[in-house]
């Protein structure tokens, strides 16, 4: 085979079948097959999309081309959750330990964030002391002792995606819904987990801006999970504004903390019942959704999925005490309160745009590069729908300067102000096949 002919023929429509998927990876994998070439077939794709059948073959050629995690000695169903994307994402700090507290082992790899704020890593090592980085052995043991683990992903974890990515952030291929379907799903294959609970984010704040693109991503990455025998659902949720109220990596720390003791943003503990209840049932522990929920909200109330998340944090080498006394967490040497200029209703609060008011002031990394100052952020006060009144606070910023002109004058431009709102609805579809 030659790369040249296979970008011809998909170039021209045509479909490749598994062993040219297949060669094309492998040989790129181990670089036998130029950059050049390799970005003029992934525009090829962009341009002429993929059939389920190739964007299938894609995916597990890319989870074949590294390690591949073995969790079959972890006693249980393993469940895992991933995200989109979003602004003001906290879901994984409060379901990680929630799921994990009604007996549904987690054994969670997550990945570092580009963009408004950081990932799942950055926000757990906000927690001092918090090792992001484990065996594979002492991460299976974590989980069967606690349940619960929360790692950084193994480089030898599907190398073709993380050399794919790079090349598509360079050659603007990233918005390619066969693409990210076969991202998301190769590492979610390769990382070993008995069933996936996806939440495809839809509006201003991900990738995915409108529905249509959402529901075909969601559908497209279920079938890719039932083809390579993993139980898999996805929810499609709203990220037309941010979910709960902090922005920023120590913020969203305390904020998931507060929800984990049910004192958290009403959306963002909606959102992890939603989601954790279909993680129970894809872990056997419940029948129904109903009852699922009911074992959930249980485990918020007695105090038990608080307590999962302190030992998860004292068992991965981080501050237990920081889960007592979470205001340790606000570092920032400035904190300055956004007064709104009229009185009304907020009608929208964009929230990419608010998210990049975020990166700003230091949330989030511009380039891969950047270090991330986890006291910063911004804690919202007012979502859409809520009533304000003229010099009644928006958005608490907490800052590191003084100047932050920019960032005010971006967030007045965000959050508009209204006679009248239409809010968003928080879940908008479940795909289950």
């Amino acid at each position: 085979m030659r790369m040249v002919d296979l970008i011809e023929k998909k170039r021209d429509g045509g479909v490749l079948t598994k062993e040219e998927i297949e060669f094309i990876i492998q040989e790129y994998t181990a670089d036998r097959i130029p950059d050049y070439q390799m970005s003029a077939f992934l525009m090829t794709v962009f341009y002429q999309d993929m059939t389920d059948e190739e964007i299938t073959a894609l995916t597990l050629a890319m989870a074949d081309s590294g390690e591949q995690i073995d969790l079959s000695s972890i006693n249980g169903i393993k469940v895992d959750k991933h995200s989109t994307g979003g602004v003001g994402d906290t879901t994984t700090l409060v379901l990680a330990p929630l799921v994990a507290s009604v007996g549904v082992p987690v054994a969670k790899m997550s990945g570092r964030g580009l963009g408004y704020t950081g990932g799942t890593l950055d926000k757990l090592e906000a927690i001092p002391g918090f090792k992001i980085e484990l065996s594979d052995q002492a991460f299976i043991e974590e989980v069967n002792k606690n349940k619960v683990a929360v790692i950084g992903q193994s480089g030898d974890l599907a190398p073709a995606d993380k050399k794919l990515y790079a090349l598509r952030d360079v050659t603007a291929t990233v918005d390619s819904i066969p693409l990210i379907a076969s991202s998301i799903m190769s590492k979610k294959i390769a990382a070993g987990a008995d069933a996936i609970v996806l939440d495809v984010t839809t509006g201003e704040g991900a990738f995915m801006k409108n529905l249509a693109d959402a529901r075909r991503l969601s559908h497209m990455m279920v079938r890719i999970g039932a083809l390579a025998k993993r139980r898999t659902m996805a929810v499609i949720s709203d990220m037309s504004q941010p979910l709960g109220a902090a922005i920023g990596n120590g913020l969203e720390v305390i904020e998931a903390i507060e929800t984990l003791q049910g004192k958290g943003p009403e959306d963002l503990l909606e959102m992890c019942y939603v989601l954790g209840s279909q993680m129970v049932v894809l872990g056997g522990k419940a029948d129904t959704l109903k009852e699922a929920r009911s074992l959930l909200e249980e485990a918020i109330s007695s105090g038990r999925a608080f307590a999962t998340f302190k030992q998860m944090v004292e068992n991965q080498g981080g501050d237990a005490s920081i889960c007592t006394s979470p205001e340790r967490l606000l570092t920032a040497s400035f904190e300055v309160e956004l007064p709104a200029k009229s009185s009304g209703v907020v009608a929208r609060l964009i929230a990419n745009e608010v998210g990049i008011a975020a990166m700003m002031l230091g949330a989030g990394r511009k380039t891969k590069e950047d270090a991330i100052d986890y006291g910063v952020g911004l804690r919202l006060h007012k979502k859409v729908g809520d009533s304000v009144e003229k010099g009644e606070s928006l958005v608490t910023i907490y800052s590191n300067t003084e100047h932050i002109k920019e960032v005010k004058e971006l967030l007045y431009k965000n959050i508009v102000i209204e006679e009248a709102a239409v809010e968003p609805p928080l879940v908008h579809e479940v795909i289950t096949e």
